[in-house]
């Protein structure tokens, strides 16, 4: 398969499902298809199948099957548009749309088949005129307000037929690429409301071609431009997902992963696990002073922002946390240092050096800080859908989540973790992890919060002795609890209570039961050899066995007495996205049932108004 057939720049593409349109209910793959891709049939009441018994040339750098080249669908009403659906739970994500097009009829003289292409409403193509018996494959890239940050990426160009391209109000930083301009199909491209510097290339300036910079105060038209701001490279990555066509379709997401190869768990399959991360960068250059290039606040903003500390929403040990509102409208959430904090500057310092250096979607992304005389206090992203404790408790009118999103907030969350283990230099250890400190947003991603705890630890086989106990009772690895000893096996333990808490819903430590601590309580229960005797009455059975045994026998490996005897977070990620993929699977096959404060509508629409239909 070439290299210019998907993108994979920044990591590996995930299907998510590939389609074309026919009444048969046969699929298709090898030989049919060179790359053994399968590809499902889809039709609709309201359409009318077209076919042709002539060869279409498929020769692109995409190559679908000839034999899914020559059927296609059409509205049986002209006056109604061809529209293409499909539910995702995921709305965060991004999308690659792949669509395949041919004209497979023989027109007559004076008729034209043309249509515009909508998304979610939207007019992306207007209007397309498919080539007879040739294919096209065509997509288009929309990821305005997707949290991008780092420098655009260069694989862009291997999309050859993009037609416009929207990378507004992110966080892209560096230049303007040259290669932007010299890719001829584009006709729209807007990258305001990001942080790019230097000269604009003269190709972007072309006639024809819709271009806007708005909102870059460091980018220039012509003549000298000002030196672009040092900023630590990060790795940008973008998720997505693929497709949907008038002729076949197929849908795939980008999920943005960093590989690195190591053992699996005990029983799994040998395989590289991956990190999911935006922005991945780490440093270990000693910093003497707070230096960071978030924000600097003074504490008259930090006043103006929290309307003078009038909304509390937590405290830990690092101070009272405040909600805030940036620039009018981005929430916050404001850490202040509290005077009697036993840390004081020298933790708020260590914090702020930290997260100048942790950059992971799975983690709360700091702001800004303030550093005023005796005024110290971080500003964080609000993460605004609560704890996952609260998702798992209904507790603050918080709603019961099922089966399938504790499996990717278990996914997410062990993904951060590996992040601080593997991904930073030196490793991290968060030390306080729970169901308290993993925030949701509102598409149900988490974020591990409370880094005020974290420590470094050093790598190999060695130690980080501490002079003081840190962590949450019953989250608490006993063996660190034992020999004042932090490993990152000590994260591991935590993570694996915080599963059972996810499986049962019983707290971690009830005084009331046989066993008080969980997973001496789940160990009790289970030994009837039914799952059902500890799940949580909640989900209402809606769960896969085989898939809930899976989880219970990763977090009992993970809340192994013996430190040596867990397994590492990359092959905690690695079981927990294989028990993911199968949810998805089963859910998949009982009509993708998903609750309905999670479903995103997504649809694609293809105007047939404005050609005469071939007879």
């Amino acid at each position: 398969m070439g290299t210019d057939t998907y993108i994979t720049d920044s990591g590996s593409l995930k299907l998510f499902f590939r389609r074309y349109f026919t009444e048969s209910e046969d699929f298709i793959r090898y030989p049919s298809d060179i790359y053994d891709r399968v590809w499902l049939p889809y039709f609709q009441r309201e359409w009318t199948q077209i076919s042709t018994p002539l060869q279409v040339n498929n020769s692109n750098s995409y190559v679908p099957p000839k034999n899914a080249l020559s059927t296609a669908a059409r509205p049986t009403n002209s006056s109604v548009p061809l529209t293409i659906q499909w539910n995702t739970s995921y709305v965060n994500n991004q999308y690659y749309i792949y669509r395949h097009f041919a004209e497979i009829q023989e027109l007559q003289t004076n008729d034209s088949r043309e249509f515009n292409m909508t998304w979610n409403g939207e007019v992306i193509f207007h209007p397309f005129i498919p080539l007879k018996f040739r294919a096209v494959t065509v997509l288009s890239r929309n990821l305005s307000s997707s949290g991008l940050t780092g420098t655009i990426t260069v694989g862009i160009q291997n999309l050859t037929l993009l037609e416009t391209l929207d990378l507004s109000n992110n966080n892209l930083f560096g230049e303007v690429p040259e290669f932007l301009g010299n890719m001829k199909s584009l006709v729209f491209i807007n990258i305001s409301m990001n942080d790019l510097s230097g000269l604009i290339p003269q190709a972007l300036q072309r006639k024809g071609l819709e271009f806007f910079s708005q909102g870059n105060p460091r980018l220039c038209l012509s003549g000298s431009c000002l030196p672009p701001k040092p900023k630590p490279f990060p790795v940008a990555i973008v998720a997505s997902v693929a497709s949907v066509a008038i002729i076949i379709v197929a849908v795939l997401v980008l999920t943005f992963v960093l590989r690195k190869k190591r053992p699996s768990i005990v029983g799994a399959q040998q395989r590289q696990p991956s990190i999911s991360s935006v922005n991945v960068t780490c440093t270990n250059s000693p910093v003497s002073s707070i230096q960071t290039n978030k924000r600097s606040f003074t504490y008259s903003e930090v006043l103006n922002m929290t309307n003078n500390f009038q909304r509390v929403v937590g405290e830990g040990g690092f101070g009272i946390v405040y909600h805030g509102t940036l620039y009018g409208y981005e929430q916050v959430a404001v850490k202040l240092l509290s005077q009697s904090s036993t840390q004081g500057y020298k933790q708020f310092k260590a914090e702020v050096d930290l997260l100048m250096r942790v950059h992971h979607t799975n983690l709360v992304n700091l702001v800004g800080y303030c550093n005023e005389g005796d005024h110290l206090a971080l500003i964080y992203e609000f993460v605004s859908n609560g704890d996952l404790r609260q998702h798992l408790t209904g507790k603050g009118g918080r709603s019961i989540i099922n089966w399938s999103i504790r499996l990717q907030i278990a996914v997410d969350a062990a993904s951060g973790l590996e992040y601080l283990h593997i991904g930073c230099i030196p490793p991290m250890v968060h030390r306080d992890v729970k169901t308290t400190n993993i925030l949701l947003d509102e598409q149900f991603k988490a974020r591990l919060a409370d880094f005020g705890l974290s420590r470094s630890f050093p790598v190999g086989d060695e130690s980080h002795v501490s002079m003081m106990i840190a962590g949450t009772p019953g989250y608490l690895d006993p063996e660190y609890y034992r020999t004042n000893r932090l490993t990152e096996k000590s994260d591991v333990y935590s993570f694996g209570t915080v599963l059972l808490e996810m499986i049962t819903n019983q707290p971690v430590i009830d005084q009331s039961r046989e066993k008080s601590h969980i997973t001496e309580w789940v160990g009790l229960e289970v030994n009837s050899g039914d799952i059902r005797s500890i799940m949580d009455p909640n989900l209402q059975e809606d769960y896969d066995s085989d898939s809930a045994w899976r989880i219970f026998d990763l977090a009992m490996s993970c809340v192994n007495p013996s430190s040596k005897r867990r397994p590492s977070m990359s092959q905690v990620v690695v079981e927990l996205k294989e028990c993911l993929e199968s949810e998805k699977s089963r859910r998949n096959m009982s009509r993708g049932r998903m609750d309905s404060h999670r479903s995103a509508e997504v649809t694609v629409l293809v105007d047939t108004e404005m050609f005469p239909i071939a007879r």
